[in-house]
C-alpha cells in the first residue's frame, strides 16, 4: 500500500525510496542510501510509531555529537517481543539484542529499542555493508550497527524517553487501542490547559482539527471529529456527536445529539436527541428540540422547533414557532423541493407541507393540515374538507439518465 503512503504526503517535496523485499530494517536503510549521500546525519524512525513528539527528536538531535551515533531507548514493564538494549559495566551501551536471539538474562532487561536513531552518514554507509542476516529471523537488523560502533569506537549516545507510548510500535490492534487511549488524554489535557472543562478525560474522542474556547464544558462520551470550532460558554452534554462544524457562543447541546457539517448560532439550544445535517444554519437563539431532524435548511433568530419534527430544505423566519410532528415533505420521489416558512409564523402540530410551498409573514396553520399552495401573509391555513381519493394516479418518476 505504498501508494496510500504517498498519497498523504503529496503536497510536502519527499524523495521515495522503494524497500523491494522485506528482508529487514537494516535492508529498509540500505535503499534509502543512493538520497543520503550528501548530509552529514541520518535520522531514521520507525512508521509505525505515530506519537513520537518532535521535540523528542529534537532533544536527540541537540545532545548527540556529530561524530557520535545516537539512539532513543526507553524503559517499560512488558517489554515483550522488543530488542533490549545491553550495557556494559559502565553503563554505556554496547549492543542490541532481539528478543528472538536473546538469552533468559537479556530478555529480563527492562530497557528496550524503539528504533529510533540519529547516525553518521558516512558510518552508516560503512556499517551497513557489515551486517549479516545470521540471526533466527534471517534478516538485516539495523540494531546490528550498535555493536559495529562500539567496535570502531563511535560513542553511542543514548536518550532515554520517559513516556513509553511515545515511542510504541504499533503491530496489533490492541496495541492500537492503547495508543489511541494515550493519544486522546494528551488531546484532553492541553484542552483543560486551555480552560476547557472535561468532566472525564477518558471518555473523549477527538479525531480531527478542533478549536474550542475557554469556558466551554463537555461530558462523557462526546466525540468531535474533523474541523470544529467551538465558542465560549458552550455546554456540550454527553453522548453527543459533533462533525465538522460551528457552534456559537453560549449554546447548549443536550444529550444523544448529533451535528454534522453545521452552523449553530450563538445561545441556542440543541436536542437531547436532535439530529441537526449537513448544510444546516441556525442563527441565533435558536431552539431544536427532542427528536427533531434538521437537513439543508437556515432557521433565523429566535425561532422553535421543539419537538418530533423533520425539517428539510426549507428556510424559516425569525420567531417561527413549529408544532409537534411537523414535516416540510421536501421530496416528490424525484426532486427536492424548498419549503418558504416567514416571519412571525405558528405552525401547528402534525402538519404536512408539501414543497414548494411558502408560508406568509404572521400566519396560521392549524394542526393536522397539509399544505399544497402557498399561504398569504396573516392568513389562517386548515383543512375542512373530507378525505378524497385519486384513482390512476401516477407517482413522479426519477430521470434514470441522472
Amino acid at each position: 500500500q505504498a501508494d496510500l503512503v504517498k498519497k498523504v504526503f503529496e503536497k510536502l517535496p519527499i524523495a521515495w525510496a522503494m524497500q523491494a523485499k522485506q528482508l529487514g530494517t537494516a535492508d529498509a536503510v540500505s535503499a534509502a542510501m543512493p538520497y543520503l549521500q550528501q548530509v552529514a546525519q541520518v535520522l531514521v524512525l520507525c512508521g509505525d510509531v505515530p506519537l513520537i513528539e518532535p521535540q523528542t527528536l529534537q532533544r536527540l538531535l541537540n545532545n548527540t555529537p556529530h561524530d557520535a551515533l545516537g539512539m532513543l531507548t526507553v524503559k517499560t514493564s512488558d517489554p515483550k517481543g522488543l530488542g533490549r538494549i545491553v550495557r556494559d559495566g559502565a553503563n554505556r551501551v554496547i549492543r542490541i539484542v532481539e528478543e528472538t536471539d536473546a538469552t533468559v538474562e537479556e530478555r529480563a532487561i527492562k530497557e528496550i529499542n524503539p528504533g529510533i536513531y540519529l547516525i553518521p552518514s558516512d558510518k552508516l554507509s560503512q556499517w551497513l555493508a557489515q551486517i549479516s542476516a545470521g540471526n533466527a529471523q534471517k534478516e538485516f537488523y539495523l540494531t546490528d550497527i550498535i555493536a559495529l560502533a562500539v567496535k570502531d569506537g563511535v560513542v553511542v549516545h543514548a536518550e532515554e524517553v520517559l513516556q513509553p507510548e511515545e515511542v510504541m510500535g504499533v503491530n496489533t490492534k490492541a496495541q492500537l487501542a492503547v495508543l489511541e487511549r494515550y493519544y486522546q488524554k494528551q488531546q484532553a489535557e492541553k484542552l483543560m490547559q486551555q480552560g476547557v472543562t472535561i468532566l472525564d478525560p477518558t471518555r473523549i474522542d477527538i479525531r480531527g482539527d478542533v478549536s474550542i474556547a475557554a469556558d466551554v464544558t463537555i461530558d462523557v462520551n462526546v466525540v468531535l471529529e474533523g474541523k470544529i470550532t467551538i465558542e465560549a460558554n458552550v455546554i456540550i452534554g454527553p453522548n453527543v456527536f459533533i462533525k465538522d462544524s460551528f457552534i456559537g457562543a453560549g449554546s447548549v447541546i443536550l444529550s444523544n445529539s448529533v451535528i454534522d457539517a453545521a452552523e449553530i448560532g450563538g445561545n441556542c439550544q440543541v436536542g437531547p436527541f436532535a439530529r441537526i445535517r449537513p448544510g444546516t444554519v441556525l442563527k441565533n437563539k435558536v431552539q431544536i428540540g427532542n427528536f427533531v431532524e434538521i437537513k439543508n435548511s437556515i432557521i433565523a433568530e429566535h425561532s422553535k422547533v421543539n419537538h418530533l419534527s423533520y425539517i428539510g430544505d426549507t428556510d424559516i423566519g425569525a420567531k417561527v414557532n413549529i408544532g409537534a410532528g411537523v414535516i416540510t415533505c421536501n421530496y416528490d420521489g424525484a426532486k427536492k423541493h424548498r419549503t418558504i416558512i416567514e416571519d412571525n409564523v405558528f405552525i401547528g402540530s402534525d402538519t404536512q407541507l408539501i414543497a414548494p410551498v411558502t408560508v406568509g409573514n404572521g400566519s396560521t396553520i392549524a394542526a393536522g393540515t397539509t399544505i399544497m399552495k402557498d399561504v398569504p401573509n396573516e392568513t389562517l391555513a386548515l383543512n375542512t374538507k373530507q378525505q378524497q381519493h385519486v384513482t390512476r394516479w401516477q407517482r413522479p418518476k426519477k430521470d434514470e439518465k441522472n
